[in-house]
Formats: structure tokens, C-alpha cells, sequence
């Protein structure tokens, strides 16, 4: 499939298509995946500490 058919079949934008690959052409998909999770848990973790010091 070319890349531009790819792009409109998954509904984003050529340039975010390079964007992605920039960032994660190199990283094997299990690794991907466990960053995305690291990113998420360090978001929540962010939040709490945040309402920890407001509240």
C-alpha cells in the first residue's frame, strides 16, 4: 500500500505519517508499545503529584 493511500485509509495527514517514523521507525513494536505505556504512567504520576502539592 503506498503511503499516501495508508495515510487517508487511517485518516491522518502524510506529515504526521513522517513524524511517526521519524520517531518510531527504529523501535520493534513491543518497545513502542511499553514506551507509550511509560508515557502514560508518567503522566498519571505527574497529575497526582500535582493535585498531592494543590490539595
Amino acid at each position: 500500500m503506498a503511503i499516501p493511500e495508508l495515510c487517508r485509509s487511517g485518516g491522518f495527514s502524510q506529515a504526521t505519517f513522517c513524524k511517526w517514523r521519524t520517531k518510531y521507525g527504529g523501535i520493534p513494536v513491543s518497545e513502542a508499545r511499553r514506551l507509550r505505556e511509560l508515557k502514560s504512567e508518567n503522566a498519571k504520576l505527574e497529575r497526582l503529584l500535582a493535585e498531592a502539592h494543590l490539595g
